[in-house]
């Protein structure tokens, strides 16, 4: 997830919120198999997967300001390309700066509401205010070296004698050559989803001067955060009272580290980490800030949306995907989707209520609310 915000009110985009809408949907392809413009030479795929948002600010696609408001910096420690198979390479090289499908997408929102004056200023997010949220990830490059680890991992798994009853549980020890070489490939991924992420902000920030210039004034997006969710990452955490370096899984979950931690940037070191939780494309989505509660119950986690209540089969069967788009039209939400069918399958009612998932995690202290943002615009594959 990343979050731009602007200072440009609400009321001020609307009028042009259709053409902003065309130009974003122009600009950042989506869908499934989409190709960006951005068309990666193999040594140039290795310095991304290596260096991630770190790469993008060097092609002049990037603020430096954007890389200290990015988890780690915009890169994983510790990737190595030597690990990411050939088909993986392949589905991943020229697909930099595209959105895919699923519940991958671009939101155009209103700040709805502020529950903390003081640290929403602190990372310039005032109410009626326009921001842009960005959920995607490492695209077919990730999904393949899922595919290969898991289907290498079917006999590593058996190696150690383990009898599973799903064969995507499969695991290898952290310190084994297996365990290593996944580890070294997956943060190649996550390098790549920073990457991708950073590209279509870059697309986005160009759309918003396609359309907005000589419009309106304070336009300009800057970026709250960029937080990563379902990987795995080497962490030092305290366990009854010591200093331990663990790694530790996020799957359905994202980091959400509380103030004081050291591996935040100077400016927010105080505050503590925002963690973005989205909503489905037509609910609100929400702005929280890492406590020293998540910190001490959680490993500096939490959720990271509000998780299904319906498969997307089932989706498709209830839901009219034109139906749908219809009735957000109705609520003064535009979207543009390239598949009905795929607008369907992420109906909000496919989702539990992200209100109330997130009222838990602020009164278990675990996340602290700071904003609620509700769409007007989504551009999806």
């Amino acid at each position: 997830m990343r979050l731009l915000v602007s200072l440009a009110a609400t009321q001020e985009v609307k009028p042009y919120l259709e053409e902003l809408a065309a130009s974003l949907y122009a600009n950042c392809p989506s869908g499934v198999g989409s190709h960006g413009d951005l068309r990666l030479r193999e040594p140039e795929l290795d310095q991304v997967l290596h260096e991630g948002s770190r790469w993008m600010l060097a092609k002049g696609y990037a603020w430096r300001e954007d890389l200290n408001r990015t988890e780690e910096f915009g890169r994983i420690p510790g990737a190595d390309a030597a690990f990411v198979s050939d088909r993986a390479r392949k589905r991943g090289q020229n697909q930099l700066g595209t959105l895919g499908a699923g519940n991958h997408l671009i939101d155009v929102d209103r700040v709805a509401e502020v529950y903390d004056d003081a640290a929403a200023a602190r990372l310039g997010i005032y109410s009626g205010n326009i921001a842009v949220q960005i959920h995607c990830g490492s695209r077919g490059l990730g999904h393949q070296i899922c595919e290969d680890y898991v289907s290498r991992f079917q006999k590593t798994t058996r190696d150690y004698g383990i009898e599973l009853p799903d064969r995507e549980l499969v695991w290898a020890p952290f310190d084994s050559k297996e365990g290593q070489e996944y580890f070294r490939a997956m943060a190649c991924a996550a390098n790549f989803a920073f990457a991708n992420r950073q590209l279509l902000a870059h697309m986005i920030r160009r759309s918003f001067v396609e359309v907005l210039t000589g419009k309106l004034k304070n336009f300009e997006l800057r970026q709250v955060y960029d937080i990563a969710h379902n990987m795995a990452k080497v962490e030092e955490h305290n366990v009854g009272g010591h200093s331990i370096r663990l790694c530790v899984h996020r799957k359905g979950a994202t980091r959400a580290f509380g103030p004081g931690s050291t591996v935040l940037p100077n400016d927010l070191r105080d505050l503590g980490q925002p963690v973005l939780i989205p909503g489905s494309m037509g609910t609100a989505s929400y702005v929280l800030i890492g406590t020293k509660g998540a910190m001490q119950e959680t490993f500096g986690s939490t959720c990271h949306g509000a998780g299904r209540v319906m498969s997307r089969a089932k989706a498709k069967k209830i839901v009219r995907g034109t139906a749908l788009r219809d009735q957000l039209k109705s609520r003064g939400i535009l979207i543009c989707a390239g598949s009905m069918s795929g607008l369907a399958e992420e109906a909000p009612a496919a989702y539990k209520d992200v209100s109330q998932v997130v009222d838990v995690v602020h009164k278990l202290g675990i996340g602290r609310k700071i904003a609620r943002l509700e769409p007007i615009a989504v551009i999806k594959g």
